[in-house]
């Protein structure tokens, strides 16, 4: 896996007795930034609840936004693996991009709307340290989608008159704002009806414009174009009649 950190992760001790203690760690970071989120979190208060010294946590990480680094990143190592085992035994465009849709919500909401919230704001953070290390985790995360897009516009399923990266928006944007309007209010998210519906109003975003539709456009614009020339040489005729 390629470097992607301007500042690295701390590398602990590859004792197995070290390896439990940053899975224990990990764990109840995950607990605490999803009930607290990253501001009110504090390192103290995961140590508490582990049952250890601050400096524990200090042992094997160097602060509290390289704790939240890692716990994003585990979240995005997971649906990444998930994704990449299951994805190759899903056959044509459309059904892989409701695979990708409906996996990205069903694991986002998870364990809740707490984590879900964490991972959509914090995800993205702008922070020097740390900023390669999110760029990096959203190009590994979004190269299965960039991959469907580009195979689709080969195949002739996907428009080319647009570019990919104009594409993946137009797929997560709309994912994003379902997550946070079900945060924000509440609300339980049926996703299998979700994802059925935004997959249904994508798909007709993604696929090339109707030739008929577009032939169409084509027919109108230039009856609209000929009215206004009859029009403005009505004008003309009627404005030099008017000076006899």
């Amino acid at each position: 896996m390629e470097k992607t950190a301007a500042v690295p992760i701390r590398r602990p001790p590859a004792s197995a007795k070290s390896e439990q203690r940053i899975r224990d760690i990990l764990h109840m970071a995950r607990q605490v930034f999803s009930e607290a989120g990253f501001q009110a979190a504090t390192t103290t208060e995961i140590a508490q609840r582990l049952g250890v010294s601050e400096a524990t946590i200090f042992t094997y990480f160097g602060g509290k936004r390289e704790l939240c680094v890692r716990v994003i990143s585990d979240w995005y190592d997971e649906i990444i693996a998930k994704v990449e085992d299951s994805l190759p035994h899903v056959q044509g465009a459309r059904a892989q991009l409701h695979y990708l849709v409906h996996t990205h919500l069903r694991h986002l909401l998870a364990e809740g709307p707490g984590l879900c919230a964490f991972i959509l704001s914090e995800g993205r953070a702008r922070n020097d340290d740390f900023g390669e290390v999110y760029a990096g985790l959203q190009r590994r995360y979004t190269a299965p989608l960039m991959r469907i897009l580009a195979q689709g516009q080969a195949d002739g399923d996907i428009r080319r008159d647009m570019p990919l990266r104009l594409l993946r928006s137009a797929v997560y944007g709309p994912m994003e704002h379902v997550l946070w309007d079900a945060i924000l209010r509440g609300a339980r998210v049926d996703v299998a009806a979700t994802a059925d519906q935004l997959v249904g109003f994508l798909w007709q975003a993604l696929q090339p414009p109707r030739q008929d539709a577009l032939a169409l456009a084509r027919f109108r614009g230039e009856v609209r174009d000929a009215l206004h020339r009859l029009q403005a040489s009505e004008a003309s005729e009627n404005k030099d009649g008017g000076t006899y």
